[in-house]
């Protein structure tokens, strides 16, 4: 009796666990994509870590795990621009010195309220134990995101192929800059519960990279970016079901997969083509190739 009554639960919560990972794995790969372009891959990674003590902290004061979070990652995006503007350090430096600070004070608020937090479901998701709440904040957080990267996609693209240009023609690059790195906050807040902070960081590039080796137009690339990562999440939801494995660390394993096929088999920048192409001679490197085709970026 009691099997009957627990499979239409456990259907549930795979089917929660199931639409939080596409959606998740889906906002994580579209941002991705003007991450890897404007180079800021490290920004996305010192901010899902400096998110920790956000959450530790609204836990003991029993506010919104998410409100912490945004709170603090934000905090990180100021402090890392702060740091860059105003001394001789360069970006990355500042990079390393904020996350790494923020990412240790998470750790000691954790040693000190060890009852309240639990570190292994923060750093590591704990997609299967996603509510029906969880999953409409998500989803609800996720389609914010999206309608804003969709609406200003013009503004944004110009903003990462060509900053001075853009600035040249009127636009708020600073303004632009704020909003994609506030995005970044928000994404990492949306994707928290699912993959948690070390493994977001690893969605918030692979699906921009898989697309960019793949694509020469910014339009496609977003198609491709979000079709790997929402085919990412529904092996690896369904890979830690069926062999009792790490749901996130399931669902980056099935995107580090397509991204190693697309860099070996690429049609123009697969290390397998370009090597048939060289015939012996030195090929060369994918920085020599121009990624997109920038005259028609969106």
């Amino acid at each position: 009796m009691m099997e009957i009554l627990t499979q239409p639960l456990e259907f549930t919560f795979m089917q929660h666990a199931l639409a939080a990972a596409i959606i998740s794995s889906v906002v994580c790969a579209m941002l991705s994509c003007w991450l890897v372009l404007m180079g800021w891959s490290l920004m996305g990674e010192a901010v899902a870590h400096s998110i920790l003590p956000g959450i530790v902290l609204a836990q003991i004061f029993g506010l919104p795990m998410a409100l912490g979070a945004f709170v603090f990652g934000m905090l990180a995006v100021l402090l890392i621009g702060g740091i860059s503007g105003n001394s001789t350090l360069k970006h990355d430096t500042s990079i390393g010195v904020v996350f790494t600070s923020l990412f240790a004070l998470g750790l000691v608020l954790i040693s000190r309220t060890p009852s309240q937090t639990h570190l292994t479901h923060i750093l590591f998701g704990n997609v299967l134990g996603i509510s029906q709440a969880d999953l409409l904040q998500t989803a609800g957080l996720g389609l914010a995101t999206v309608a804003v990267l969709l609406a200003l996609r013009r503004s944004l693209v110009l903003l990462a192929f060509d900053k001075i240009h853009a600035h040249t023609i009127g636009m708020s690059t600073g303004a632009l800059s704020i909003l994609l790195l506030s995005l970044l906050a928000l994404t990492t807040v949306t994707s928290l519960q699912t993959l948690g902070i070390l493994l977001v960081v690893a969605m918030l590039v692979i699906p921009g990279a898989t697309a960019l080796l793949l694509c020469r137009r910014f339009g496609s690339m977003l198609v491709v970016a979000a079709s790997s990562a929402a085919t990412s999440a529904v092996l690896g939801v369904y890979a830690s079901y069926w062999f009792d494995t790490s749901t996130g660390g399931s669902i980056v394993l099935a995107q580090s997969a397509q991204f190693a096929l697309a860099y070996l088999f690429a049609p123009a920048k697969g290390m397998i083509p370009r090597l048939r192409q060289g015939r012996g001679r030195r090929v060369a490197p994918l920085s020599t190739f121009p990624p997109l085709d920038v005259k028609d970026p969106a």
